[in-house]
């Protein structure tokens, strides 16, 4: 289901996740191209919880929300897909369950492009970055910003497990622009 917001961006509620991470052949992780901050984090829950691809650690914030997680690139990406493994039957009220997406060329003109609500994830939630014209596929971004706005259960910190963000493979891009 999903709603246009007064602004603009496209609103969706996703429930469920899937337990297995399974990405389009077309499609590359990125994330290791880029540098990865948060806006706050208790002691040995922190960024680097986010990509170590072990499901039994996670980012814990420590602090007012919202909480952010930045991914900034040294030149402009295609990006596709995000990625978030979280666990509400394991983190309860730490699990997001409003989250904006956020892009631009650095912290000073991020524009939301997304605002998804999560009812109850448990495994991989997928978050397209397509708009509502098919023509948009991909944001073009030095930045991407991942806001957690609020958590269930009026949670204060937030328990992320995992981030991964995807874009077009070199080859399939090449073919993109010919």
């Amino acid at each position: 289901m999903a709603a246009e917001s007064s602004e603009g961006e496209e609103e969706t509620k996703l429930s469920g996740g899937n337990q297995l991470l399974t990405v389009d052949d077309d499609l590359t992780e990125m994330g290791k191209k880029a540098a990865w901050s948060v806006s706050s984090c208790k002691p040995g829950n922190g960024v680097s919880s986010l990509r170590d691809d072990n499901l039994e650690t996670y980012w814990q914030s420590d602090g007012a929300q919202p909480h952010l997680v930045n991914v900034q690139f040294q030149k402009k990406v295609r990006l596709q897909l995000i990625v978030l493994y979280v666990d509400f039957k394991l983190d309860e009220s730490y699990t997001p369950s409003k989250v904006s997406i956020r892009a631009g060329d650095g912290f000073h003109n991020l524009k939301e492009i997304k605002t998804v609500e999560l009812v109850k994830p448990t495994g991989w939630v997928y978050l397209s970055l397509s708009g509502v014209d098919p023509r948009d596929t991909f944001v073009n971004t030095f930045m991407l910003q991942i806001a957690v706005l609020s958590n269930h259960l009026n949670g204060r910190d937030t328990h992320v497990r995992q981030i991964k963000v995807y874009g077009p493979r070199p080859l399939f891009e090449v073919l993109l622009v010919n």
